[in-house]
């Protein structure tokens, strides 16, 4: 076990050289959002650091202010403080998703896109790294360097992510929900990998299990304070340094309140004797304002979002959904396969689709969503599709926008305090509601898209990977309210955690 000190706010470090350091730190955004504020950490070499926090503190951020220090294209700057990053050493990140961009390049011209100068023996480097990361080509089929980026899978591309980064073998590796989209093959490949990993690693997950096996400290951003915490120690090990700290906090303003209100009572009795007894009756006065200055704020914790429920479309009756055929991508000649199936879905009924990385779940969603050939959906069935894309908001669009043709398009009508409300308990604040979407973190377009269901009242809900980028703390209520939903369900998911607390009364094993 790590050993468990710890340093708030201050030069604590990790083993080794000095290779990133925060020094009063500030930024914010558009000169209206402030992130953070005069920020204090250094990271040292060969440690493998995780960066925690609630959905929008600016976890990320971090991540670009690294990048902006070491002179990479796309980096931030802060607007005061200073970030160090040792001369010469090498930055390299694997962002959450591929750029929309990116996504008409092949393979090799996406690895070419890695490097500043042309790379004469990039076909090699870019087999090497694909085995690293566990992505083959099939036997027989077409060279896999002249694929489109957009003909893979999600988790394929998270995969394609992580290689862009590690072909570049930086010295500093930056890391943003590397197991997004990844089946339970290809996390435990990544964890074997960063186990292994001998440079510097700073990771943003919420995934504590996947974390748990190769941390060795933890950067938590305060979303209230706009603070750094550094802890040595993996994520249990934080939770109980925090939860002790706030237990300390506690009591020592108990203690306080307790001696406070002592020299308010004594101070109220020597009032009333008068003459010389007023003098000390304002002594215990000043005592306890004294007193009250000594208090500490009690460190707040995340906070999470409230118990929910996603309304099924009224009247539902009968079959909601057929399928009696769909496609998979054989894994040896990555060839589409019809396979025949009969699965039907009613009221309260839920399907899980299972299968490796790349077997076609994500495109049966689409074809579900898109009426296609094997699959029917009974008329006036209103479909609510979280995307794990979040290509279904329009990404210009503010949060309120959002939300309001959501409200519009199901009730006929704009019910301004339905609105709100749905808004507030999914943590949308004024802060936020009428931030573009496009400006939020993943984090937060995955809590926008859950309000959205709410207000939508679907029928027939399809959910693509809803765990992707959504803190920790909000998993159990959201599982508790797919497990609650009354409409039919079709959920891909590769978080057996999650699955396990939502009701599933069919799978589709589509890797058989």
């Amino acid at each position: 076990m790590a050993q468990k000190n710890r340093s708030n706010n201050s030069a604590a470090t990790f083993s080794g050289d000095t290779l990133i350091r925060f020094e009063e730190v500030s930024f914010e955004w558009n000169h209206s959002k402030p992130i953070l504020e005069e920020v204090n950490f250094t990271v040292r070499r060969g440690t493998k650091v995780t960066i925690m926090g609630q959905n929008g503190a600016g976890k990320t951020t971090i991540f670009g202010l690294v990048m902006g220090a070491s002179g990479k294209e796309g980096g931030s700057v802060p607007e005061s403080g200073q970030v160090y990053v040792t001369d010469g050493a090498t930055v390299a990140t694997a962002r959450q998703v591929i750029p929309r961009g990116d996504l008409e390049l092949t393979v090799r011209a996406f690895f070419e896109k890695c490097f500043d100068t042309k790379m004469y023996d990039i076909d090699p480097r870019i087999e090497k790294i694909l085995e690293v990361v566990n992505l083959h080509a099939p036997k027989g089929g077409d060279d896999i360097k002249e694929r489109l980026v957009k003909t893979f899978s999600g988790g394929q591309q998270a995969r394609l992510l992580l290689a862009s980064a590690l072909i570049q073998d930086p010295d500093i590796l930056l890391l943003d929900e590397p197991t997004n989209n990844l089946d339970k093959a290809g996390i435990e490949h990544l964890t074997q990998f960063l186990v292994d990993y001998k440079k510097t690693c700073l990771i943003i997950s919420h995934d504590a299990e996947f974390l748990n096996a190769f941390t060795h400290g933890v950067l938590y951003l305060d979303v209230y304070t706009r603070k750094v915490e550094q802890y040595v120690g993996d994520y249990f090990d934080v939770v109980e340094q925090i939860s002790a700290r706030i237990e300390k906090e506690n009591m020592k303003n108990a203690q306080l309140a307790k001696e406070i209100q002592e020299n308010k009572d004594k101070a109220n009795f020597f009032a009333m004797k008068g003459g010389q007894m007023r003098l000390v009756a304002k002594r215990m006065r000043e005592k306890a304002e004294e007193l009250e200055e000594e208090k500490v704020d009690v460190r707040r914790e995340d906070r999470t979002i409230k118990p929910f429920v996603i309304p099924a479309q009224a009247d539902l009756i009968g079959e909601v959904m057929h399928i009696s055929s769909y496609s998979v991508l054989s894994q040896k000649t990555h060839k589409p396969v019809t396979k025949k199936c009969e699965i039907s879905l009613r009221k309260k009924q839920h399907l899980l689709l299972t299968g490796p990385n790349g077997i076609g779940k994500s495109t049966l969603l689409e074809k579900i969503v898109n009426g296609a050939e094997g699959i029917s959906i009974s008329p006036g069935i209103r479909l609510g599709y979280y995307r794990q894309d979040f290509s279904m908001m329009g990404f210009n669009d503010t949060v309120y926008q959002s939300l309001e043709k959501i409200v519009r398009a199901t009730q006929g009508r704009l019910i301004e305090t339905e609105l709100r409300a749905v808004a507030a308990s999914f943590l949308i604040t004024s802060d936020t509601i009428h931030t573009k979407i496009g400006s939020l973190s993943e984090g937060q377009k995955g809590l926008v898209a859950f309000a959205r269901l709410v207000l939508q009242r679907p029928g027939l809900l399809i959910l693509d990977e809803p765990t992707n980028h959504i803190n920790f703390r909000h998993l159990p209520v959201i599982a508790k309210a797919l497990d609650a939903y009354e409409g039919a369900m079709v959920l891909v998911s590769h978080v057996p955690e999650f699955v396990k607390q939502v009701r599933i009364d069919e799978i589709l094993e589509m890797g058989k």
